[in-house]
């Protein structure tokens, strides 16, 4: 199934309706036919979108979706209001309450079935974040939701309206409703803004669906969802009144909200400040999501690489047409005692140090990995066998050469040892990065047996 709906009415022929337009549709329903009802099914069956009647006998949608809204087990689930009753108030107080949009009957199927699936789409993404976000959690590397000091920065909203009249009007309604930077802007800078990784970062923005030109906005939008520098803004769409083929048009496109013009500042500034919090509320998730990935490829303490980067990263290199790369295993001689003598918060300093070193002495392309507690994993690409010689004997006197500062009145003093596995023209045995690795491997061993501070080297003839 798409979807599972619920729909909440206390007349049954409406639930019927409803239900056969979606069902078309093949989403899965499920009806309540009042306000404890809904409340009790969306605890228990935790649906994935609800279309809430607002006028039943026991208690109103308004309330229901308030209710909604205050459990954290259902705070989540998209509400449509749903009522036969065109009032303002009414539909602000929805809104307020946290209803996702406002329907009036008789509700047309094609209006129907676009929002359904828009806010159907939005919340499948903040399931597929919030996955990744809880993951991140419980190993701890979720970033904090604020930003410095605890402070959210405020939100920056930008308005692309048809003329230079109409934008500042959109500007006046709704400057003083909410706590956000508001810029009224031409197509252009919006364009720019989508081609750029950086830039302006605009959260939210509210586009007329005409500009110079009909349909000008569509193919904005357009443009917005599938940069790089914007996909991830929300946009809502104005659309004159009664639109509602292109409406359902700037929905399937990726609009995140629509209205209709004429429209009431207050109901803009509540759309605005809605699409706002869930736009932070993603960046949030997205955040814990690569804070996380990083963590799981990345040393925590001296921030190279780790082994579960390092070894996928050696196959690319050996898959490279021509020689493959030469692979070095570097191992601090003798840290047991420093770590015994000084504490192991100066070991620490001291691998700290090793890392910079080691990072000054290496090309960007070259592969740099703490794959272990003193041990590390250099692979180097395009470099004969004389200058890998001598990149391993630069990295051994990088370290031997200069004491390391660990706040101690005499700076301590430590050595590498460095087993180089370089592969022959032929490339016929280094063939995955375990072999390379344990060749490497050998060849420390034979630097440590043979006095320390040194390089040993096994090419893949001897081998």
């Amino acid at each position: 199934m798409a979807g599972r709906i619920l729909i909440v009415d206390d007349v049954a022929t409406n639930r019927i309706v409803m239900k056969v337009k979606l069902a078309a549709a093949c989403y899965e329903v499920e009806q309540a036919e009042n306000g404890a009802e809904a409340l009790r099914a969306a605890r228990e069956g935790k649906p994935d979108l609800i279309l809430l009647d607002i006028m039943m006998p026991d208690m109103s949608g308004v309330d229901v979706c308030r209710a909604l809204k205050a459990d954290p087990a259902t705070a989540a689930i998209p509400v449509v209001l749903i009522t036969a009753l065109s009032d303002h108030d009414a539909k602000m107080e929805g809104l307020e309450a946290g209803a996702d949009d406002f329907l009036i009957k008789p509700v047309e199927e094609v209006t129907l079935l676009a929002r359904v699936r828009s806010l159907l789409r939005a919340r499948d993404t903040v399931r597929e974040w919030q996955g990744g976000d809880d993951t991140v959690a419980a190993f701890g590397f979720a970033e904090q939701a604020a930003g410095f000091n605890g402070k959210v920065a405020p939100g920056k909203i930008a308005l692309v309206a048809p003329g230079q009249r109409g934008a500042i009007l959109w500007k006046a309604a709704i400057d003083d409703r909410i706590g956000a930077e508001v810029r009224v802007i031409p197509r252009e800078a919006a364009l720019s803004q989508a081609s750029s990784a950086e830039g302006e970062a605009t959260d939210v923005f509210v586009i007329s669906v005409d500009l110079a030109q009909r349909n000008e906005g569509l193919r904005l939008l357009s443009d917005l969802r599938s940069r790089p520098g914007t996909r991830h803004a929300a946009t809502i769409m104005i659309l004159p009144d009664g639109d509602t083929e292109r409406a359902a048009i700037a929905l399937d496109l990726g609009a995140s909200d629509v209205l209709h013009d004429p429209f009431d500042a207050k109901e803009l500034a509540i759309r605005i400040s809605a699409q706002l919090d869930r736009k932070r509320q993603s960046d949030r998730m997205r955040a814990g999501v690569r804070a996380g990935l990083e963590a799981a490829v990345i040393d925590p303490l001296t921030g190279l690489h780790n082994r579960r980067y390092a070894i996928p990263q050696l196959e690319r290199m050996l898959a490279r047409p021509g020689p493959g790369p030469a692979v070095m295993m570097l191992d601090l001689d003798h840290f047991k005692q420093v770590n015994d003598t000084h504490g192991h918060m100066a070991g620490d300093k001291i691998l700290k140090q090793v890392a910079a070193r080691l990072r000054t002495e290496l090309r960007n392309g070259d592969l740099l990995a703490r794959i272990g507690g003193e041990e590390f994993l250099i692979g180097l690409t395009t470099i004969n066998h004389a200058n890998a010689m001598d990149c391993a004997q630069r990295l051994c006197r990088s370290i031997g050469d200069l004491a390391f500062d660990i706040g101690t009145e005499v700076p301590v003093r430590v050595t590498a040892s460095v087993g180089l596995a370089y592969p022959s023209q032929s490339a016929t045995c280094f063939t995955t990065p375990e072999i390379m690795i344990h060749e490497a491997d050998t060849a420390l061993y034979r630097a440590k047996s043979d006095g320390r501070n040194q390089v040993s080297v096994v090419s893949e003839t001897a081998a």
